[in-house]
């Protein structure tokens, strides 16, 4: 009953208008100064936000929508666009983003501030590079080149690990005195903690107490994960009870994420009891406000250790109001069973899933059961939740390709193998996946033997095209496919270059579900 007491309540603090922007990395978390300098988040009038936001052919640039809106005799404001900016940003459409930010300064919509110009600044890293970001930052006016400019370029150089150039700035900012905060510093002591320079890590935090510099939950996560990967794990017990102890930090619903990172960490350290008693110390806290985002973490770490009553007592907390029941929430639970091995329970839930959407936008959640049924062997329920998907709009994608591949390679049915393949190999536009050797070698042994000579040739031409095979390859493999006389196997006519420049990432999608992604997009 306290449960569902907290959950009444958290409904009704639950804001009704469009989804709020919100920072895209812990590294970017001080961009969060501009949003709140600026101005409040304004929501567009519903007609312009779907043309900007829910139409699926977004070939059509962003500027050229909102100049078509005032040419229709409608208004627009800073604070509006800014809107736009951030929830483009959030939707990782950084070249739109851009685009309209340097159209909202050339129309007059807004004085140069600072705070725009530390937006800016990260999308050009994004879509240009850290080369152009520095270019742009050179140009910044001197007096509008405030700590918030700074901290955004040692962003940038966060996220590409550069850690000298991040040095190099945080040294600047602390001549300048803009280094006097916790989000100043957190960049770059995620990047000490990425590059695995836990000393760094350790002096950063000593050089943050002695000048009273308060630590927030980025830094307790950093923290936190840096003694996970040291299987410190008396370091991480002390900096917990560190927070149980400061009622400045215990007071704060949004510190659960730090507890679902912590249970993390103990469940990567087989230490279920303690990832165990984290998570309901997580769930206590996120429950009373922020359990939205909170939960579809929860339960997949609940998941990770083993935990399906948990599992079912959060899922059916989230069926008590059907307007919460979205896609993502569906995927953490499907996402939850199948952690579990209980592929029967995910397909109750996935199929309550599909019969409650008419048209689908994507292949994500189903690629979740498609790769569990590629897994099983069950081909024949991965390829009908395939059709179902395309007839009800959705378009497969580069993992939906590469699933159905590793299934019919484990059942050596290397015909339709050959046509997968083919799909995702077609489709990889600058993607890091890669097909392995070894499935190639067998696709092409096998289009060798059944006479297959037009499709092997087709094969080996894309894999050209797309840069998967050099020249070299290219040329042997057109060689060994015509000459019906040679024994040679086909692994060894990829040869090493083949090994050099192939290798398929084993887990293609994002864990969406992790307490890490979790705290990264707050």
């Amino acid at each position: 009953m306290i449960v569902l007491s907290r959950l009444k309540s958290a409904l009704r603090l639950l804001p009704r208008s469009s989804v709020t922007y919100t920072t895209s990395a812990p590294s970017t978390s001080n961009l969060s100064t501009a949003k709140e300098n600026q101005s409040a988040v304004v929501p567009l009038p519903q007609h312009l936000y779907r043309r900007i936001f829910h139409v699926r052919d977004q070939t059509h640039p962003v500027v050229t929508i909102l100049e078509q809106w005032v040419l229709d005799g409608q208004t627009l404001s800073y604070d509006k666009l800014l809107f736009v900016i951030k929830q483009l940003r959030s939707r990782k459409r950084y070249k739109d983003a851009l685009e309209v930010s340097f159209w909202m300064s050339e129309k007059g919509y807004s004085e140069p501030r600072s705070g725009d110009f530390s937006i800016r600044l990260d999308l050009i890293a994004k879509v240009k590079g850290i080369e152009e970001a520095e270019s742009y930052f050179d140009s910044i006016p001197t007096d509008l080149r405030a700590a918030e400019c700074y901290s955004s370029l040692l962003n940038c150089y966060a996220q590409v690990r550069d850690v000298d150039k991040a040095e190099r700035i945080m040294l600047q900012m602390k001549h300048l005195g803009f280094a006097r905060s916790t989000m100043a510093r957190n960049p770059l002591l995620n990047l000490y903690y990425q590059r695995q320079n836990y000393d760094k890590v350790e002096n950063l935090l000593l050089e943050m107490k002695e000048e009273g510099i308060k630590f927030d939950r980025y830094t307790f996560a950093t923290l936190i994960n840096t003694y996970a990967a040291k299987s410190d794990i008396e370091g991480i017990n002390k900096h917990l009870a560190q927070l149980e102890d400061d009622p400045s930090y215990s007071q704060h619903a949004d510190w659960w994420s730090v507890y679902a990172v912590a249970a993390n960490c103990y469940g990567k350290l087989g230490i279920h009891d303690k990832a165990f008693n984290a998570l309901k110390k997580s769930e206590e806290r996120a429950s009373s406000t922020i359990w939205k985002e909170a939960f579809p973490y929860l339960m997949t770490q609940y998941a990770t250790i083993g935990k399906k009553e948990e599992v079912m007592r959060l899922w059916n907390i989230y069926k008590m109001d059907g307007k919460l029941l979205k896609s993502d929430y569906y995927s953490a639970v499907i996402n939850s069973f199948l952690k579990l091995d209980d592929i029967e329970l995910a397909k109750i839930i996935f199929d309550e899933w599909e019969s409650r959407n008419r048209y689908l936008k994507n292949f994500f959640i189903p690629n979740l059961m498609i790769a569990a049924y590629s897994r099983k062997g069950n081909m024949e329920e991965a390829e009908a939740i395939v059709n179902r998907t395309i007839m009800k709009g959705g378009k497969p994608n580069l993992w939906t390709w590469s699933w159905l591949l590793f299934g019919y390679i484990s059942q050596r049915n290397f015909a339709r193998a050959a046509r997968c393949m083919k799909e995702a190999v077609s489709i990889c536009e600058g993607c890091k996946w890669r097909p392995l050797p070894e499935s190639l070698a067998a696709i092409f042994q096998y289009l060798k033997f059944n006479g297959d000579i037009e499709e092997a040739e087709d094969l080996i031409r894309l894999l050209s095209n797309k840069n998967f095979i050099s020249l070299d390859v290219h040329n042997k493999l057109m060689s060994w496919i015509k000459d019906l006389e040679s024994n040679v196997p086909a692994i060894d006519v990829l040869g090493g270059d083949s090994h050099k420049q192939t290798g398929e990432i084993s887990e293609p999608e994002e864990d969406r579900n992790s307490p890490d992604f979790c705290l990264s997009h707050q």
